[in-house]
């Protein structure tokens, strides 16, 4: 019994630890850690719909509220896009989550790993800004289909929606604190589906969103205040592509 607690704490010490590393860098992009987090979780719980996905979902909510938290704190939030974009995605993402029940879990993995290199695309090899005023329009219209994606993938919007805001013409740092709020919302209504089907831990999961929450608003406020938003996307698409093909190779052994 004593080597099955010792395990356990192992396992749990390992959980949170990487929790807590991917949640930093998460909030240092305003992102939600749910994107970094997934093939993370997954090497420690078997279902990805009825285990990963809802916790990830309650941890891409919290994080994206401490994040967008931190960047407030220095001005770097838009309140009234943020705002409209964040009522667009949280009545959009339900949608994808509930069509995730229904869906074999492999077309999920393969819609993540697609949406895993179109991230990376952006991040390793940016857009340019196309100048003027930011599109607020069009980044309401791209911000239907992307959270319906997003609920559909358990992972929040935010992933796809910051490197659009920046097409859009947004400076990147409010870009970032902008995609904070506007993704913070839609987690919490994609995870309402999984609330009748979920198997995890209550505990554990709270711990997860405790350690995630705190080093999210920690990595806001180290962008907000340190770190140039190219090296920062560099970063962070390093770390989502290594934990991704991590989680590709575990598919083959």
């Amino acid at each position: 019994m004593s080597s099955l607690d010792s395990s356990d704490l192992i396992t749990a010490t390992a959980i949170l630890s990487g929790v807590f590393i991917l949640s930093f860098f998460s909030g240092m992009l305003g992102l939600g850690a749910a994107f970094a987090t997934i093939p993370y979780l997954s090497l420690f719980m078997s279902d990805i719909v009825h285990e990963v996905q809802p916790v990830a979902l309650l941890l891409n909510g919290f994080t994206a509220a401490f994040s967008a938290y931190g960047f407030s704190r220095s001005g770097l939030v838009n309140w009234r896009d943020a705002i409209i974009l964040a009522v667009t995605t949280t009545a959009s993402a339900p949608a994808g989550a509930v069509l995730v029940q229904y869906i074999p879990s492999i077309y999920v993995w393969i819609i993540y790993f697609v949406a895993v290199l179109y991230l990376a695309y952006r991040l390793f090899r940016p857009v340019k800004n196309i100048g003027g005023k930011p599109d607020l329009r069009l980044a309401i219209l791209l911000a239907i289909p992307i959270s319906v994606l997003a609920g559909f993938l358990g992972v929040g919007p935010g992933f796809l929606l910051m490197p659009t805001l920046i097409l859009l013409g947004y400076e990147p740092k409010l870009a970032v604190g902008i995609n904070a709020v506007a993704v913070c919302p839609p987690s919490f209504s994609a995870f309402a589906p999984h609330i009748y089907t979920m198997k995890i831990s209550t505990i554990m999961t709270i711990y997860i969103v405790a350690i995630g929450s705190i080093a999210a608003y920690i990595g806001a406020r180290v962008t907000a205040r340190f770190i140039p938003g190219d090296l920062l996307k560099k970063i962070f698409g390093m770390l989502i592509v290594f934990m991704t093909a991590y989680r590709l190779v575990r598919f083959f052994i």
